[in-house]
């Protein structure tokens, strides 16, 4: 497929930060495609199947975690690529690679160590994924990190836009390896962004359905997801409402997905490459006006009604209180860490402290509460509320 004129160029890509030393050949692939199967081989992508997506450390096998959400979302950025005439193969690898600084237990997990690493710079999880792609994550011989393309770690660093105030993570990492963080990134990563909020929106929906947390009702309250859902009962008005349910999430994620090609194509008319795209002075790739505050209604809903439901709450508590305990413990005694783990640990503040939280953040929903038990003698209590 030819790509458009502003779509990122694996042969011009701005290379990598370690010229590695490469053996024999290990097949026919471009730069971003080595991206996105580093990031597939990594241990860091493994553990999302054990990360929170919305339910804490669920019982049934049907709610998604952080690795299920993220092949979501490539699979939707994928598509939108196509349409655009952009790279998939970035932003596939984006997609893939944007939630692998969550700590365990999802945002409950992250205020903890927020609140924690406050006096020592902070923690932030777009920072530290990459952070964890670039220094952490270390199976090659010859450097640090995965060595991915300055292309995906520009968009991972910028997966919410231009940053003008880095925290320490990102900050240091931009110092010695720049990615011009006031620029507008890559369309392939504002695609990623985008497809991950249509994802989440419409997946969190489907889980906080089959959760028993919303209702049909209370998804009729918004005005544009009633519109889809009088026009699937009336295209299948005798099958099963379980199926008329999946059937809307289908509709809604289309519509979405629908709105921003149309609305990207319009964007981009006049843009000629991949500099005109990082030196514009707005986000291109996106949704529409009023398809934008469709999403800003949709958000606020999914907040009062999904996320801060009472028995959310609850668990969120309980899970922030785990990660606190954790860091508490590991700062008092660091014997309670693995010997590898100790033998990192810097002497001095705030290295030991960022060193922890580098521990904790790695950690999976399951191991996050076996160390608590190995800790306290006992399993963390209400954590899971399905």
């Amino acid at each position: 497929m030819k790509l458009a004129p502003y779509a990122a160029d694996p042969e011009k890509t701005r290379g990598r930060e370690f010229s590695a030393r490469r053996g024999p050949s290990r097949g026919p692939r471009s730069e971003f495609q080595r991206d996105r199967d580093r990031i597939i081989h990594s241990m860091s992508f493994r553990r999302l199947r054990s990360k929170t997506q919305v339910f804490i450390a669920p019982e049934g096998d049907h709610y998604r975690t952080r690795l299920t959400h993220s092949l979501e979302v490539a699979q939707i950025g994928r598509v939108i690529a196509r349409a655009l005439g952009l790279n998939e193969d970035l932003t596939e690898a984006l997609c893939l690679a944007h939630d692998l600084g969550h700590p365990p237990f999802g945002h409950a997990g992250e205020d903890a160590l927020t609140e924690a690493m406050e006096p020592y710079g902070g923690f932030d999880h777009n920072a530290h994924a990459l952070r964890t792609v670039m220094r952490l994550e270390s199976p090659y011989p010859d450097h640090e990190g995965l060595n991915l393309t300055w292309d995906l770690l520009e968009g991972l660093a910028k997966h919410n836009g231009p940053v003008a105030d880095p925290n320490w993570a990102l900050a240091e990492l931009d110092s010695e390896y720049p990615l011009e963080l006031s620029k507008w990134p890559s369309l392939e990563a504002q695609v990623a962004a985008v497809a991950d909020d249509i994802a989440y929106d419409n997946h969190d929906i489907d889980d906080g359905l089959r959760a028993g947390f919303l209702g049909l009702d209370d998804l009729l309250s918004l005005d544009f997801l009633a519109d889809q859902w009088r026009a699937v009962e009336k295209r299948f008005p005798h099958v099963p409402r379980e199926r008329q349910l999946r059937e809307l999430i289908r509709e809604q994620i289309g519509l979405m997905v629908n709105d921003v090609i149309t609305h990207t194509m319009a964007n981009t008319k006049g843009i000629e490459s991949v500099n005109d795209v990082r030196g514009a002075d707005r986000q291109l790739a996106g949704f529409s006006p009023e398809m934008a505050a469709n999403e800003r209604g949709l958000k606020a809903f999914m907040y009062e009604r999904l996320y801060y439901h009472d028995e959310q709450v609850a668990a969120a508590a309980n899970a922030r209180e785990t990660v606190a305990s954790l860091f508490s413990a590991y700062a008092k005694d660091e014997r309670f860490m693995p010997q590898d783990w100790q033998a990192q640990l810097p002497e001095d503040q705030p290295a030991r402290a960022r060193k922890i939280a580098d521990f904790i953040a790695g950690m999976s929903d399951r191991f996050a509460m076996e160390a608590y038990s190995a800790i306290h003698g006992e399993q963390p209590q209400g954590l899971t509320n399905v």
